[in-house]
């Protein structure tokens, strides 16, 4: 396992809430977040998204307060490009330059570094992956699953302390599943995963369980991923969806 983060890396929520149009989707959340492997798990619409969100300054807490090594990611956005780094479920929602090297090279822009430098950063990085080839092809020509890569690069390329991973292996076959899964294993950035599939846990050492919009559970991998897979099953057997309304 990966050396532990510094302390200035932590991640703390004080009675965190965030609502639109009065619709409350996350509440009163308190949680102090250290831990290297950390998993967040719930139903669709349990708010596990928005808690990413939330956790990576894209949003602002409506009400209560988020942290990240002390300061507050939705209002202090720079700083933040070295401490936190999200890949979206979606690659095609990230990706905003036509060639990988823009892409690449965005992020490394954003922190500083002139056009010359930031351009031998993305030769390196390429070249550490065995990818130099990619560094002039238009990111139409890549598949899926390379996009996706290429959004995971984008995000190491800027070396954030901790990563948040919103279904990272959502539409991916097997073999490309197993390659991020391993390059995901390698990394010594903290890593925060929303996931559908417990397996994809093995190994974590934290789980959290979202359920409308507030913790159910919170604490070691083994127990809650077999509360929460009892659930799911009750739920399956009497009919998940029969308690919504048209």
């Amino acid at each position: 396992m990966p050396s532990p983060l510094p302390d200035d890396s932590s991640i703390t929520l004080t009675d965190a809430s965030f609502a639109v149009a009065g619709r409350q989707i996350l509440g009163g959340l308190t949680l102090h977040l250290t831990e290297q492997r950390i998993g967040i798990i719930g139903r669709n619409g349990s708010g596990k998204s928005t808690f990413l969100r939330l956790v990576a300054g894209l949003i602002a807490p409506t009400t209560g307060s988020v942290k990240v090594g002390g300061l507050a990611p939705a209002s202090d956005r720079k700083a933040m490009l070295a401490r936190i780094g999200i890949l979206f479920q979606n690659p095609d929602h990230q990706i905003i330059f036509p060639t990988v090297g823009e892409e690449l090279a965005f992020g490394l822009r954003q922190q500083g570094l002139d056009k010359a430098a930031a351009t031998v950063q993305v030769q390196a990085l390429l070249a550490r992956h065995g990818r130099s080839h990619w560094v002039a092809q238009p990111v139409t020509a890549l598949s899926q699953g390379q996009r996706h890569f290429l959004c995971l690069l984008a995000v190491l390329a800027m070396q954030p302390g901790t990563i948040l991973l919103d279904e990272p292996f959502a539409g991916l076959d097997l073999p490309t599943q197993a390659r991020l899964d391993r390059t995901l294993a390698s990394l010594p950035q903290r890593l925060i995963l929303i996931t559908h599939d417990p397996k994809a846990l093995a190994g974590y050492d934290r789980v959290i369980w979202l359920e409308d919009g507030r913790l159910r559970a919170d604490g070691p991998v083994g127990p809650i991923v077999a509360q929460f897979t009892d659930e799911m099953t009750r739920l399956g057997d009497v009919d998940a969806d029969t308690d919504l309304t048209l």
